[in-house]
């Protein structure tokens, strides 16, 4: 390993001797790749990397650039909405969240890089529920309130595995952040779903027949939820 230094930057390179009559220098991967005639000395070889340092800097900050970059996150479902996520890590102390257009612009701080993208992107996403949930709960809740003239005592945002809503036996219903996924009319139709059943609590024909009264296409938004979700 031979080391030039620049003022406050420092190359590091490797010599590869070889047959060749001429010297050839490269960046691979961030690394300085000296290939040079066998009987070139240490000092000639210095001379010319010396002479090519400001190419060589160069493509060694282009190179830190393009690590910098974003990476694919996969896609995230917002409110019907399919949003692809791109991460990237940057030298900061917390995270960061951006929007723009139909892309979600995420940096993360250079300790994350450890962390499996996958895991780290749930994580993010489930935060990023919970605070937009609080206030499309809220307002939905309001909405449908004035719609039937009643409401609960008391309402949560928990996250349930495979359950959107669910309406206890002393009245309070539970929401599951994880809805705003889905489009405001579903969220809408949970809501709804769950009010209903302060006054009917199991699946009964009235409790259909107030659905339909005040959501009289609560079966397409019912098919459009996954299956495996109860609500």
């Amino acid at each position: 390993m031979n080391i030039l230094r620049n003022r406050n930057e420092i190359i590091t390179y490797t010599v590869d001797k070889n047959i060749n009559n001429n010297l050839y220098i490269s960046v691979q991967n961030g690394e300085v790749i000296v290939q040079a005639p066998w009987y070139f000395s240490k000092n000639q070889i210095q001379e010319i990397v010396d002479e090519k340092k400001r190419w060589i800097l160069q493509k060694l900050r282009e190179y830190e650039a393009k690590k910098e970059e974003y990476i694919s996150g996969g896609i995230v479902k917002i409110l019907g909405k399919d949003y692809t996520a791109k991460i990237r890590y940057r030298n900061r102390k917390l995270p960061k969240i951006d929007f723009e257009d139909r892309i979600i612009k995420i940096e993360l701080p250079k300790i994350y890089k450890k962390v499996d993208n996958t895991e780290m992107l749930t994580l993010l996403t489930q935060k990023m529920y919970n605070v937009i949930a609080e206030k499309r709960i809220e307002n939905t809740m309001e909405k449908i309130r004035l719609l039937l003239g009643y409401a609960p005592e008391d309402y949560e945002l928990a996250r349930m595995k495979n359950v959107l809503g669910k309406c206890s036996k002393d009245q309070k219903i539970t929401i599951n952040p994880d809805i705003v996924k889905y489009r405001q009319e579903i969220i809408d139709y949970v809501v709804l779903h769950q009010f209903v059943h302060l006054k009917y609590k199991t699946h009964s024909k009235r409790f259909y027949e107030t659905i339909k009264k005040y959501m009289p296409n609560y079966e397409e938004y019912e098919k459009e939820i996954n299956s495996k979700i109860d609500i």
